[in-house]
């Protein structure tokens, strides 16, 4: 790079790194800051073009100056609506002017017509796994912040979930192919804090139809949660909650873990576990846990087996009418007073 070239990037990061002296950016940076490992050498970001990823393609750059962190910038174009490419092209345009280039992964391929939003949100997450494998990445970060945070917890109330269901969204969490770790350090700020930043870095962001669009259930909630805050919900009580449950289940996964530690031997070459009587004398969540983790370890699998199949499979164990059964790609069997476990062999 020519001593010209270098001299206009240097100003243009000073520019950047002068909004922080903004004393609700610098505030909102340093919570961004405290989320992230600084021995980090590689990160990426996911963008969009909403106020949330906005925010963060800017405190990510903001970062990368501070503690010389490669970042690369990736948006996922799911060609699910004809404007799709335009936004695209501007928002690219937009982050050039703080020096961020941006590197667009498009979903090509027949589009689903039911479950729409949840097949894009796992189709964005496998283009932007297998891009930062190209790049030997990582750490991906994502915009989550707190209202999102506030939509998942109603969600999985309203689907039924468990203890672990209610607090899954976290600030670090590994990606089905076990290598890649999402990373989500805006998880303690609230929307509007990112749009307040959004419009004062870029005056700029998009608004997304599709998130008006009430025959989504995430969209539904939102708009409840809207509802609930002027109606008095205090939010600070219901992350209190949430924080809470986030406790009493690293309680249980605690528990979890030392009851197979204790009782349960695997013998490594035959991929065989056997537990033994005092792993079901535990609390109903720490067996069902337990339980649930050796058949998933045993029939290697990445998601686990259904909780109900699960429930059913202990029921059996407790009254001593377990004979043989298949579960989760596993054999389990009781042989005198032990339950073993062996993967099950498929021709």
């Amino acid at each position: 790079m020519n001593q010209k070239s270098l001299s206009v990037k240097n100003k243009t990061h000073k520019k950047i790194l002068s909004h922080l002296k903004d004393k609700k950016i610098l505030r909102i940076f340093k919570e961004f800051e405290k989320s992230l490992n600084t021995k980090k050498n590689k990160l990426a970001v996911a963008v969009s073009g909403g106020p949330d990823s906005l925010s963060l393609a800017f405190l990510a750059k903001c970062f990368s100056l501070k503690h010389k962190v490669d970042v690369k910038y990736f948006i996922v174009d799911h060609k699910l609506r004809k404007e799709s490419l335009n936004e695209t092209k501007i928002v690219i345009s937009i982050l050039k002017k703080i020096d961020i280039y941006c590197k667009v992964l498009t979903w090509n391929g027949k589009k689903p017509s039911t479950n729409i939003q949840s097949v894009a949100r796992d189709k964005r997450y496998l283009l932007l796994v297998q891009e930062c494998k190209k790049n030997n990445i990582k750490h991906i970060l994502f915009g989550h912040h707190l209202d999102d945070l506030f939509e998942n917890f109603l969600i999985r109330i309203l689907r039924g979930s468990g203890l672990h269901g209610l607090t899954s969204l976290s600030k670090k969490t590994k990606y089905k192919d076990k290598n890649t770790e999402i990373l989500r350090p805006l998880l303690s700020l609230e929307k509007k804090d990112l749009i307040y930043l959004s419009k004062k870095i870029f005056n700029f962001f998009i608004n997304d139809p599709s998130n008006k669009n009430e025959n989504f259930k995430r969209i539904r909630i939102r708009n409840l949660l809207s509802l609930l805050e002027k109606e008095g919900l205090d939010k600070k009580k219901l992350l209190l909650t949430i924080n809470n449950l986030k406790d009493s289940d690293k309680s249980i996964q605690y528990y979890t873990k030392r009851n197979i530690e204790k009782n349960s031997i695997f013998f490594k070459k035959k991929n065989i576990l056997i537990l033994n009587n005092d792993f079901f004398i535990q609390s109903h969540e720490v067996i069902f846990r337990s339980l649930t983790k050796v058949i998933q370890t045993i029939g290697q699998k990445y998601y686990p087996v259904r909780g109900k199949s699960i429930s059913e499979l202990i029921k059996k164990i407790e009254s001593n009418s377990l004979t043989k059964v298949t579960l989760g790609s596993c054999f389990i069997e009781k042989i005198n007073e032990s339950i073993l476990i062996s993967k099950e062999n498929k021709h």
